[in-house]
């Protein structure tokens, strides 16, 4: 059997959605189970999302620092950011939020890793950059506000950042998730061996 996620829908009978935020929402949906009863299921609606792992030349990550209200933490991050538009593609997203965010471009991108954050309460999709050849990015910097307003940005070489998700002193989900995929793929194949930027992402579909 392989070792794969596989499409699945499991036969709807009702669905609501008590309540609609700015970006997100929660939807009820009435599930059939496999035995025929029908139960309820709660999950935040969510456009979708992009990070980047991006390195300079010097194995170094950038990373941005930003309070995150729900869980009362600062926590270190990679940049990210949702999908705005419906069907946007993610590689012009990912350029966009690593410009705004960190005010870095970069001239090589490859797609790291996919991945559902929750997918026991929430339908959102993450898709995991790997950008290189780093520079400054040209024109004035983008005029962030609110938490963006009073981020920190560092670079910290790779190895550290796994050491300090494995110690428990890093929890944001895409900086743990980038940093052990990158680990990985340079244990393994390489980075010129991950997926172009623009394959396909069923999750999230966009024209290229």
């Amino acid at each position: 059997m392989a070792i794969e996620d596989t499409p699945e829908q499991w036969r709807v009978t009702a669905t609501a959605t008590p309540f609609r935020g700015n970006k997100t929402s929660v939807r009820t949906d009435d599930v059939v189970m496999p035995d025929g009863t029908v139960v309820h299921r709660d999950y935040q609606v969510h456009p979708g999302s992009v990070a980047i792992l991006a390195l300079d030349g010097e194995g170094r990550a950038v990373v941005l620092r930003q309070y995150r209200h729900p869980v009362r933490q600062r926590l270190w991050e990679i940049p990210a950011g949702l999908l705005d538009i419906p069907g946007e593609n993610p590689l012009h997203a990912a350029q966009r939020e690593l410009y705004e965010e960190a005010h870095v471009k970069a001239e090589d991108w490859r797609v790291l890793t996919d991945v559902y954050t929750t997918p026991g309460g929430c339908d959102e999709a993450v898709r995991i950059f790997l950008a290189r050849e780093l520079s400054e990015a040209d024109g004035e910097r983008y005029e962030v506000s609110h938490e963006e307003a009073d981020m920190e940005q560092a670079r910290v070489p790779l190895p550290e950042l796994v050491r300090g998700a494995l110690a428990g002193e890093l929890h944001n989900n895409s900086l743990v998730v980038a940093v052990m995929a990158a680990t990985a793929a340079l244990a393994g194949e390489g980075f010129d061996a991950l997926r172009p930027a623009e394959a396909p992402w069923p999750a999230r579909p966009f024209e290229a």
